[in-house]
């Protein structure tokens, strides 16, 4: 009887000393609610920071979701159906302009060039801008970093994407891919990886690359409300600890290692076309090496909307980008 007391009274001992540990444990890891605009191979630290567990071991879980579109994750964020968005910084601007009293922050530069490639329907021998002129144009939403990135540069180049092509604007971002598969235009700007998909399929042919023609720009960030960031600045910290890891991680890495790693991300894509495509984005820079979105990103952004006729206003660095975080991990 004695021993069966003791062997119970240990028991229960034993389970209320692991009780407050599992509990501490528990309460340690945050989950952060992450809306990103789209799933593509341009994002590739972001994949990578969550499976190589960079989150994790900041004691971070975040919860990924795809929202297809810029509009639908700075809803999310002002409606609090997101912590984070990942997202072209104009969307901040326009938030901004409107008057809010909560306005996004951009605290984590991802990409700093534009990410699609013009892609031709027919092959094309000895490309140049000017063959672009009274050709039928597919281009993306009006007013979104890809269109806007598209018509600075076609400018750049003489051509006024008004009047010289037959600019198409209304179809829904996630369908211009498959619009164009069926036989709409002659041109098309695309992301990665249905770029190069496209052309191994021989659906089109990449004849150029916006991101080498834009220079550098803020083109996706982190990005949060101003009052979650006050409220969270220690999970912000550990967020954006996990990206500069995942950042440095792509840019010491091979394009076969880095693909490897994110191919759960893009079941649907052969491992080849990642490789492909990574290493085409290296080469260009389109991957930021740190987290930080200085001011020159950020003037060559609202020069580009401005050029485009969608910068509501000029709005300071300072009011709307925190480089603070990413400055303290840095040094």
């Amino acid at each position: 009887m004695k021993k069966w007391f003791k062997r119970a009274w240990l028991l229960l001992l034993t389970f209320a000393l692991t009780l407050p540990l599992a509990a501490c444990s528990t309460e340690k890891v945050q989950t952060i609610r992450l809306s990103e605009v789209t799933r593509s191979i341009f994002y590739a630290p972001q994949y990578v920071a969550l499976a190589k567990g960079f989150f994790e071991e900041e004691g971070l879980k975040v919860e990924l979701t795809t929202a297809w579109g810029g509009d639908k994750v700075m809803t999310a964020l002002l409606s609090n159906g997101a912590d984070v968005g990942l997202v072209g910084s104009e969307t901040s601007i326009y938030v901004y302009a409107r008057g809010s009293n909560d306005p996004v922050i951009n605290f984590a530069q991802l990409t700093q060039t534009d990410g699609t490639f013009l892609v031709s329907r027919n092959p094309v021998d000895n490309f140049s801008w000017e063959q672009l002129k009274g050709s039928t144009f597919l281009g993306q939403r009006k007013g979104g970093m890809p269109q806007m990135v598209g018509e600075f540069v076609l400018k750049q180049h003489g051509i006024d994407p008004h009047a010289d092509l037959k600019l198409i604007q209304n179809i829904d971002f996630a369908n211009i891919s498959s619009a164009f598969a069926s036989g709409t235009g002659d041109y098309v700007q695309l992301f990665e990886p249905t770029a190069s998909i496209f052309e191994k399929e021989g659906r089109g042919h990449i004849v150029a690359s916006f991101g080498t023609e834009s220079g550098f720009v803020p083109y996706t960030t982190f990005m949060a409300k101003q009052s979650f960031m006050k409220n969270n600045a220690e999970t912000v910290e550990k967020f954006t600890r996990a990206i500069y890891k995942a950042q440095q991680w792509v840019e010491t890495s091979p394009p076969a290692e880095v693909a490897e790693v994110i191919q759960p991300y893009f079941e649907d894509t052969g491992l080849d076309i990642i490789e492909t495509v990574i290493e085409r984005y290296k080469s260009q820079g389109s991957f930021a090496t740190d987290p930080i979105l200085d001011e020159d990103e950020w003037n060559n952004l609202q020069d580009i909307m401005d050029e485009a006729g969608e910068l509501p206003e000029y709005v300071e660095h300072e009011d709307l980008v925190n480089t603070s975080v990413a400055e303290s991990i840095l040094k």
